[in-house]
């Protein structure tokens, strides 16, 4: 799953992409790259993001949707109902949503969705999140919802365990160490840590940096963990680099 964030503040690339031309360009680089499908949001969901209004989210996903739909899967990432339908209406076929609140619509909508585990809102998410055990309430939060997505006639149903959703450095490596408990759910998993603040830390300490590693110098640790999540069965994985996690996906298939 390639991203195209057509967003001002995405915690990676905002701003890269915010004109319409030069998200479907980018769209089309990342479908030349290999992806198999492209993830197209209009509102980024980082901690500490403002919302933005319903108008300017369709202003800018739609016209890109509608000019890659032909290309590629499409998927729109959004917690807006307006925002799914008219993506839909566009030729999106799967409903990205972090909020899990979108299930009914998809239904209604006869299309593919993606439950993912998140604690709290951007502005609150990443003040002082606690489990008492993260893999379990990550693992019945995603089982509940979505069978409750079943429930709404969603027939093809994703598990996103929600990396850096409301999560520390420890949760979201528990949540990776132990990905094959999501798998057992039976549903297919996503995993989306391509870029995340974690890894920055992680790699800022490991170069003895003074802060984190920034964003866009994260490719390798992005493909350890993309890697990792392969090969401990997960399904799909949402990736800046799409070239080489298509690459790191076909050794890991061989």
């Amino acid at each position: 799953m390639g991203i195209v964030n057509v967003t001002a503040d995405s915690f990676s690339d905002g701003g890269c992409f915010l004109e319409t031309d030069a998200a479907i360009a980018h769209g089309r680089r990342l479908i030349a790259d290999g992806a198999d499908l492209i993830d197209i949001g209009g509102e980024s969901s980082r901690p500490g993001a403002d919302a933005v209004d319903e108008a300017e989210e369709l202003r800018r996903v739609v016209p890109v949707i509608e000019a890659l739909a032909g290309e590629v899967r499409v998927s729109v990432d959004t917690v807006k109902p307006a925002v799914a339908r008219a993506a839909v209406a566009a030729g999106a076929t799967l409903v990205n949503d972090v909020s899990a609140t979108l299930a009914p619509v998809a239904g209604e909508l006869g299309v593919g969705y993606v439950v993912m585990h998140r604690r709290g809102t951007p502005h609150t998410m990443q003040i002082d999140p606690h489990y008492d055990d993260v893999v379990a309430e990550v693992k019945a939060f995603l089982a509940e919802h979505a069978a409750r997505a079943a429930a709404c006639g969603v027939t093809e149903i994703w598990v996103d365990p929600g990396i850096g959703f409301g999560k520390t450095e420890g949760h979201n490596l528990s949540l990776l160490r132990h990905l094959d408990q999501i798998v057992d759910l039976g549903y297919p998993v996503l995993v989306g840590a391509s870029r995340k603040a974690f890894l920055g830390q992680l790699l800022g300490r490991s170069d003895g940096a003074p802060g984190p590693t920034p964003t866009d110098d994260r490719l390798e640790a992005s493909l350890a963990t993309s890697t990792w999540a392969m090969a401990r069965g997960a399904s799909m994985i949402r990736v800046h680099d799409v070239r080489a996690s298509v690459q790191a996906a076909k050794v890991v298939a061989a």
